[in-house]
């Protein structure tokens, strides 16, 4: 799945792919932002880690679990 996350007062994104499954990476945020915790920790499919100050999030997009498709569609 791929992940965009916005920080504020920033003109680039932060653009991984990981593993987790879409539900369980929204619980997580959900659950930082609820206990007001001042950062977030994600990590992607090639093993990197980050960790976003949760005071400087502008948005989260979540993109589609599904896989690129290889070629062309008829």
């Amino acid at each position: 799945m791929e992940i965009r996350i916005g920080i504020a007062n920033t003109g680039r994104e932060l653009n991984f792919e990981t593993n987790e499954a879409a539900a369980d990476v929204k619980k997580s945020v959900a659950a930082a932002l609820d206990a007001g915790a001042t950062h977030i920790a994600l990590a992607d499919n090639k093993g990197n880690s980050y960790i976003v100050p949760t005071a400087s999030l502008a948005y989260i997009e979540f993109g589609t679990e599904e896989s690129r498709r290889v070629g062309f569609v008829a």
